[in-house]
């Protein structure tokens, strides 16, 4: 049967393994967008990097409102959907941090310094997404 997941619950399921986000966005003439994201949790905050010129880097600065699933795709089945606003930061120093452990999620601990110094440029957004509602089930064809 579904349960609802804790705090703590949605927190590990989302943090586990390399779980992809689907961030969904609404283009500036009202088409909505959804892209995979590479993230961390920082927290209950959800931490990404994305283009400023991409789809959803543009979307973003224009609206902060985002939506997020991530979810697991083999039975029972589960799902965190983070609805939510995002503050940006094009401050390289701010963004290698983050980028560096978004890196050793990913790809591995061996390139994430690399994996980092490639992705904390100029013209790249460090994104961090405070959730203002969480809707986390586990078990759901149980």
């Amino acid at each position: 049967m579904a349960f609802d997941m804790t705090p703590e619950q949605w927190r590990d399921f989302a943090a586990a393994g390399t779980r992809t986000g689907k961030l969904a966005t609404v283009r500036a003439d009202g088409r909505p967008h959804i892209a995979p994201i590479w993230f961390v949790l920082d927290g209950d905050d959800l931490v990404f990097n994305t283009g400023a010129a991409s789809v959803k880097g543009k979307a973003i600065l224009r609206d902060p409102w985002v939506a997020i699933c991530i979810d697991d795709e083999a039975p029972p089945f589960a799902f965190v959907l983070l609805e939510g606003t995002a503050q940006t930061s094009t401050d390289v120093a701010e963004m290698l941090p983050w980028a560096i452990k978004i890196g050793a999620r990913y790809m591995g601990a061996d390139v994430a310094e690399r994996f980092g110094r490639r992705n904390a440029v100029a013209g790249e957004l460090l994104v961090r997404v405070t959730p203002s509602r969480v809707i986390a089930k586990g078990g759901v064809a149980e």
